[in-house]
């Protein structure tokens, strides 16, 4: 029997997912300043991006030395994934329900798989299979999604959050081998916050800050937000892409929706229905198939 070294990387991954489900407790608090959905994700990466850089020189300054050949693979992974499915899943969920646009993001460990199959190798083992299933399904019974409402442009743009979701972690792989996470996560933001700025109407969002009547607890607020959904979620999940393959961090990431479902239940006091419960238990039955080792794994 081989001796193996405990693996982090799905608990860095859970731990992500955890914070990125908390994003609902953010986004309301941050709507009632009257911040758009494309204001609040633009102060969120921007200030996720300070935080980065702030890390970054802590850490390692040399770690903002990137080659030029690089560039390019910065650029989709803060604008091609980040920014884009940002901007595709907040707007599809302007013309779809809500339920809807959360099933069409969470087509992610979907493309994730099929990317990773093609670009490095990756095999489609029974296992994955039977969690992705798990998961998708775990999710649609979760969200309670609903047909009603859906468009062509509402399910190109679902579609298209889910590809740009699930294209962080095949370029966010990509960029480890070369990169430290760091590195990874501090330029993406970077990135991922220029291109927001053309887009987020910056004299109509800074009037808003100064009509807050407490700029001090309003920027404390979003200074929080981007440290609890931004900064701890992408640094532990890239960290965690170290060790774990993409397309098992994909499924496992789908424990997102099921935090933010609790999350509902006991701050903004949602009900708990049979069905959203079912779903819960089928996210989680996934996760712990991707975990368990078999006796061919550990002999």
């Amino acid at each position: 029997m081989k001796n193996h070294k405990t693996n982090f990387g799905p608990i860095l991954i859970i731990i992500a997912a955890c914070f990125w489900g908390s994003m609902g407790i953010f986004v309301r608090h941050l709507e009632a300043y009257g911040f758009t959905a494309i204001q609040i994700v633009s102060i969120r990466l921007t200030l996720a991006a300070v935080l980065f850089s702030i890390i970054q020189i802590f850490i390692d300054r040399s770690g903002f030395k990137i080659a030029l050949r690089d560039i390019p693979l910065f650029l989709g992974l803060g604008l091609g994934s980040i920014l884009f499915f940002t901007i595709c899943y907040f707007s599809a969920i302007t013309i779809m329900p809500l339920s809807t646009a959360a099933i069409l993001l969470y087509t992610s460990p979907i493309w994730i798989m099929l990317m990773s199959a093609i670009i490095f190798h990756e095999k489609l083992n029974a296992k994955k299979l039977i969690a992705l299933a798990l998961a998708f399904a775990g999710c649609v019974l979760v969200s309670g999604i609903s047909g009603d409402g859906i468009t062509m442009m509402g399910l190109l743009l679902g579609l298209g959050s889910g590809l740009g979701y699930g294209l962080y972690s095949i370029l966010g792989t990509v960029a480890l081998r070369r990169y430290s996470p760091y590195t990874v996560t501090t330029y993406t933001f970077i990135f991922a916050a220029i291109g927001s700025w053309f887009i987020n109407r910056p004299a109509e969002m800074i009037s808003k800050f100064q009509a807050s009547g407490n700029l001090p607890l309003l920027l404390g607020f979003c200074l929080l937000t981007a440290l609890i959904t931004a900064v701890i979620p992408f640094l532990t999940y890239t960290l965690g892409l170290k060790t774990v393959e993409a397309s098992k961090a994909g499924i496992i990431a789908t424990l997102e929706p099921v935090v933010a479902t609790i999350i509902g239940i006991v701050c903004f006091s949602e009900g708990l229905n049979i069905l959203s419960a079912a779903g819960i238990l089928l996210v989680l039955s996934a996760v712990v198939i991707l975990n368990v080792k078999s006796k061919k794994d550990i002999s």
